[in-house]
């Protein structure tokens, strides 16, 4: 079966997401920078209101992925905050200057973030040698990648996510996200291999998933799962 994550900006949306089919939220603030970390508050309302698995974005501002030490001093000291919250993950990645994965910083953060399993995002999608920076990935501890592979979105990326997929040989999970909706997801799917996707579902210009969205991604994923197998 073909899993859902759904990036959410507000609590509405994750208990939409958890009530149309979703298997796991990605929390995030800040929707219009792509995504920063959300407020305690927000985790907190989310985990009492949803019980599928949370996630949540480690970021502290928008921008490129290339942190200052003052910024990552900030990413360990959330991720010390957040992993006490009964979240189920964290989402973050660093790159440097050069647009290479860093591969010391994103360790010493997946260290920290121990027992929990991280989710190297879509920073990934800036990296200079995208075949490279896959096993980069993999040496720092992360257990998936989320990308619309190095492309601005996953119809675009699609054959990059397909080599991926493959590459990865079951070694770290590949979600595929960034412009991901009911109406291309088969499609993807099939052609990929991919076994879980992502997606804000919002298709009505809101910050809010859309309900009717997010069940149709879920259902048009696996009704193509089922025809490939």
């Amino acid at each position: 079966m073909v899993k859902l994550e759904i990036a959410c900006f507000n609590v509405p949306s994750a208990i939409i997401a958890q009530k149309n089919g979703a298997d796991r939220v990605e929390l995030c603030a800040e929707m219009e920078v792509g995504g920063t970390t959300p407020s305690i508050g927000d985790i907190k309302k989310v985990r009492a209101n949803i019980d599928i698995d949370l996630n949540v974005m480690i970021r502290p501002r928008g921008g490129d992925f290339a942190y200052s030490d003052l910024e990552f001093e900030q990413m360990k000291e959330d991720i010390f905050t957040i992993k006490q919250l009964r979240v189920d993950g964290l989402v973050f990645g660093i790159l440097r200057e050069d647009n290479s994965v860093d591969v010391a910083r994103n360790k010493e953060l997946v260290d920290l973030a121990s027992p929990l399993p991280c989710t190297f995002h879509r920073a990934f999608d800036d990296v200079v040698n995208m075949e490279k920076s896959l096993e980069d990935v993999i040496d720092c501890g992360f257990t998936t990648i989320l990308t619309s592979g190095c492309e601005p979105n996953v119809s675009i990326g699609i054959d990059n996510l397909k080599t991926l997929v493959d590459l990865s040989a079951g070694r770290i999970q590949i979600l595929a996200g960034g412009g991901l909706r009911s109406n291309n997801v088969s499609t993807l799917v099939n052609y990929t291999g991919v076994t879980y996707v992502h997606s804000s579902a919002i298709t009505d210009g809101s910050d809010t998933a859309v309900a009717e969205e997010v069940a149709n991604i879920k259902k048009h994923a696996n009704l193509s799962s089922s025809i490939a197998n």
